[in-house]
């Protein structure tokens, strides 16, 4: 499929029939533009009206290797030829056993490692909270503010990155304490790094630990080496480093989440790779299963329940979800997907940069590999947030063939496949440049959006909260 090629204004008839009965029989969720998909191939996606798009999302960071990748669909036709499920929590199957010591010997550290399959990233991340707190016999977690580690109740817990995702759900599980992230861009001490000395991870001893963290305590911290949904935020040099090192002093558990950030979308196959940082745990899910429902704990062996019946679960480790895994993992290291990612994402970075100079709304690239972010802000000396104008770009870039998801307060996310053509990649970011340009104009007091005349009002409610009236595309 060729992209962008827009056959009609988005929505068109078809998707619009689409989202009315989508907003009638399906539950209120974080839907982020209105793209009906028909199918996807590689780095290409077709709407139901015949429009095709770039994608810049991979289904939020999901389909690393590319949509529908010949190796994965081969290895899901296989398994699924020989059999779809049988409890792997409660009997054993030989797919499931290869994938998890293909996980063990990958992650970090030399130390023996066990892995506890799961359906997603909040629940690979429950996983991480019954093992530290059966393990430590302490009660408390730390975490960090605008982390994100999923919305079941007891990562929710952990959640830190928006108000929405806790409003009404409290009381939460007890013992969860958030601090502050390495958020350089705009660091809530009003510092500067690197005379700031890592002043965010110091004081967490020489503060919190001293008032409302028991050091003896504390079962395990848990980070993002990149934040995700909070904003894909890149903590500077050593920061990862002294957090384990608090952690550890301290007698705790060091849990990494790489559920966004994992399976080389960085350039290496965990982002807490780049440090030297060994996590006691490590959460996986999203492009595990390129698109099929998987999750993963990979953690240190002495840390195992050991004991039958402290958790388990009924479809963690399906069989056709761990081949889908193995090929994705084949696939990363037979094409060389990790070095793909740092390549690209270096010619992304430096286009990235090409536009900020020419834009002032854009106020800070960063990321690792082709895990990126544009921080977008009303102007440069505040850097007060966007999100307004960031949605209406995510929204333009829709209309003109490009799918984007936005990302913390007002960043959009880039997470193209790993194996995206060149070509592809900078037709995408051409599309995002005059997307950019247009929403810089309209900072100016022009005009972004030509509403078209035929839209339905009652289609489109939940759009006007993301910037958009009833009739925009």
């Amino acid at each position: 499929m060729n992209a962008p090629n827009i056959k009609v204004s988005p929505p068109g008839p078809n998707a619009r029939k689409v989202l009315a009965r989508d907003g009638r029989w399906i539950a209120t969720t974080t839907k982020a533009s209105p793209l009906v998909v028909k199918r996807a191939h590689g780095s290409v996606v077709e709407d139901v009206d015949g429009n095709t798009y770039v994608d810049f999302t991979c289904g939020v960071s999901v389909t690393n290797v590319g949509h529908t990748n010949p190796k994965v669909v081969d290895a899901i036709h296989a398994q699924v030829d020989a059999f779809t499920h049988f409890a792997g929590t409660d009997f054993y199957y030989d797919v499931q056993t290869r994938l998890a010591e293909r996980l063990a010997d990958l992650a970090p550290g030399a130390r023996p490692k066990k892995v506890f399959f799961a359906n997603s990233g909040t629940e690979a991340n429950e996983a991480a909270i019954k093992l530290a707190r059966h393990h430590s016999g302490k009660p408390l977690f730390l975490a960090f503010l605008h982390g994100f580690h999923g919305r079941t109740m007891g990562s929710l817990a952990l959640t830190g990155s928006k108000a929405v995702q806790r409003a009404r759900f409290s009381p939460m599980m007890p013992g969860a304490v958030h601090v502050p992230y390495a958020y350089c861009f705009r660091c809530p001490y009003k510092l500067t790094y690197p005379s700031c000395d890592l002043y965010c991870a110091n004081i967490i001893e020489d503060l919190y630990m001293k008032t409302v963290i028991p050091p003896g305590d504390l079962a395990a911290t848990f980070f993002e080496p990149i934040q995700g949904e909070g904003g894909y935020v890149v903590p500077p040099p050593g920061w990862v480093e002294r957090i384990e090192k608090i952690t550890k002093d301290n007698g705790a558990l060091l849990v990494a989440d790489e559920v966004q950030s994992g399976m080389g979308r960085t350039g290496k196959l965990f982002a807490v790779e780049h440090t030297k940082a060994v996590p006691d745990i490590i959460t996986l899910a999203k492009s595990l299963g390129s698109g099929i429902p998987i999750g993963a704990t990979i953690f240190d062996a002495r840390l195992d329940f050991g004991q039958q019946g402290v958790h388990s679960n009924t479809f963690g480790g399906n069989p056709v979800a761990c081949a889908a895994g193995i090929a994705v993992l084949d696939i990363l290291e037979q094409e060389r997907l990790y070095a793909n990612a740092e390549r690209l994402g270096a010619h992304m970075h430096r286009r990235l940069e090409e536009m900020k100079e020419r834009y002032e709304i854009m106020g800070e690239n960063r990321g690792v590999g082709l895990m990126r972010a544009t921080e977008f802000v009303t102007d440069g000396h505040t850097k007060a947030p966007a999100p307004k104008l960031r949605d209406k770009i995510v929204l333009d870039a829709f209309k003109h063939g490009l799918v984007l998801l936005s990302a913390g307060s007002s960043a959009i996310r880039y997470i193209p496949a790993l194996n995206i053509p060149d070509a592809l990649m900078d037709t995408g970011l051409d599309i995002l440049e005059a997307s950019i340009r247009r929403a810089a104009k309209e900072a100016l007091g022009q005009t972004l959006y030509t509403a078209p005349t035929s839209m339905p009002e009652d289609d489109f409610e939940d759009w006007t909260t993301k910037g958009m009236e009833p009739g925009d595309p």
